[in-house]
């Protein structure tokens, strides 16, 4: 299919909130235009959500968990509706796999099966009722006979999603969230608020009771007020450094509880016994998801200076054969960035680099055969000083930056030399060696001869690059709060139970 086509959005109740387990009207006329990246057209509108819709949808969540049975169901009872929304995630796949490229950028081949992965989110999750520590005994050294551990849910949670990779982050939020026992507000991104409406549909349809999840769409002044309002017990975001900061200021004013998974500007630290054709291979590869729109993409390329020209060479032969275009078209392997003004910022940036000394290996332009789309050439550039603001700013797109460092051990200094921590890789054919080299880097996550995260384990990062992690047993955490009961006797069931 064409990005020329006129396409008509899978979004159904654009222009309503889904409150209370009903698709609401909202407070004002106020609409929110939703731009194919690829075409600048309107794709579709959906409601803009103001301070009085914002204060009905936590009215509703707040209800639901102080007086609805959500958090007195039991683990298993829940785990049954979270595998009813995975079974509805799937059933639209083919809607996220129309929706996300337009709104964002990515491919249509890689969108769709990210539905699967959100449903498979939600089961894994479900899982948990049955395995995880909900309530263990613990041995009581101040008095008491008996103690026990419960974990319970937090409570009403804010969670504010991004718009680059919608599906998975809502997923990674909402479940865990909901098999703890929490209600939700979910806030959609003005960029791309169709995946909100998805799961809103999936949760509809799955029976979920009036007011554990309610879905809204606002900027981000309205946004502000779900992280002020005192009802909300946790906030839960994914975006800029710059946004993360203000929210974790916001909530420790009030003592709220957040989590938050924020910028990155992640190493690739090239050893010096790699291959150089597969490493750049490797790195360009990746760098093509969603247009380098990842917060943890590989973007600091840092390598012994003696390889250095090799791997420039290495990488802007590979980057610079990269198809952009139509993420319509099978034979395209990078799409457009999500919006003018992202593309505006990542040109900004280019223009930065070259200004402060940077080699222009490849790129740096617009792709000259697109004039329509918010497109950006894969840039490369060489002789980055690791100072410099193209090595030190998160761009947010397909721009690599090659660092040169005097040996190993200046490499983990230069990769360690940034405020954040999100992600990095360490390229060598050794896998002790590589072993020993993530160990001493200060990253949330370090992958081998590759590009890697992993939400089926835990995903977050160290410094500025935020607090907590999502996936897996650590992702659920966040959602808990832990409370010790300490007893004059056993309790039933815990009867032969040693201490």
């Amino acid at each position: 299919m064409s990005v020329a086509d006129e396409i008509k959005a899978p979004v159904r109740n654009a222009d309503r909130f889904f409150i209370g387990g009903e698709w609401v009207t909202p407070s004002s006329d106020a609409k929110i235009d939703v731009i194919d990246s690829a075409t600048e057209r309107v794709y579709f509108r959906v409601a803009e959500a103001q301070q009085a819709d914002i204060s009905r949808a936590v009215a509703a969540a707040r209800q639901a968990f102080d007086t609805g049975p959500w958090p007195t169901l039991t683990h298993a009872q829940r785990a049954e509706y979270l595998r009813r929304i995975a079974a509805g995630l799937r059933e639209r796949a083919a809607d996220l796999g129309e929706i996300w490229p337009r709104e964002s950028g990515v491919l249509h081949v890689v969108a769709q099966p990210f539905a699967y992965g959100a449903a498979r989110t939600f089961e894994y999750y479900a899982s948990l009722a049955d395995t995880f520590a909900w309530e263990e005994p613990a041995r009581p050294t101040a008095g008491g006979e008996f103690g026990l551990i419960i974990r319970e849910p937090v409570g009403v949670v804010g969670a504010i999603i991004p718009w680059n990779a919608p599906i998975g982050l809502i997923a990674n939020k909402v479940a865990p969230a909901l098999i703890a026992g929490c209600t939700v507000v979910l806030k959609s991104s003005p960029e791309a608020p169709g995946e909100g409406y998805l799961v809103a549909a999936a949760a509809e349809a799955a029976g979920l009771p009036p007011g554990v999840l309610n879905v809204v769409t606002a900027d981000r002044e309205v946004s502000e007020l779900l992280v002020r309002d005192p009802r909300v017990d946790k906030i839960t975001f994914t975006g800029s450094t710059a946004a993360g900061r203000r929210i974790a200021s916001i909530c420790g004013e009030r003592i709220a509880r957040c989590t938050l998974e924020l910028g990155g500007k992640s190493a690739a630290v090239i050893l010096d016994d790699m291959d150089l054709a597969t490493a750049a291979q490797a790195i360009a590869s990746a760098e093509c998801f969603l247009s380098g729109q990842v917060c943890s993409s590989l973007t600091r390329i840092v390598v012994p200076r003696h390889r250095h020209d090799a791997l420039v060479e290495a990488l802007a032969g590979t980057f610079s054969q990269v198809r952009v275009g139509d993420p319509f078209d099978p034979q395209t392997q990078m799409g457009p960035l999500v919006a003018s003004r992202q593309r505006d910022r990542v040109e900004g940036y280019i223009a930065k680099g070259i200004a402060d000394g940077a080699t222009l290996a490849t790129g740096g332009g617009r792709p000259k055969d697109l004039d329509r789309g918010y497109y950006v050439e894969p840039t490369v550039f060489a002789n980055v000083d690791n100072s410099s603001v193209i090595a030190q700013e998160e761009i947010f797109g397909p721009v690599l930056s090659v660092v040169p460092a005097a040996d190993e051990t200046d490499a983990i200094r230069v990769a360690n030399d940034t405020i954040y921590g999100l992600n990095a890789s360490v390229f060598t054919h050794d896998v002790d060696r590589a072993r020993a080299v993530a160990r001493q880097l200060r990253s949330g996550t370090v992958g081998h001869n590759a590009f890697r995260t992993d939400f089926g384990i835990a995903f977050g990062g160290f410094k500025q690059s935020g607090i907590g992690r999502e996936g897996g047993i650590e992702g659920l955490h966040p959602f808990l709060e832990v409370k010790t009961v300490i007893l004059e006797g056993r309790p039933a069931g815990y009867e032969d139970v040693a201490l």
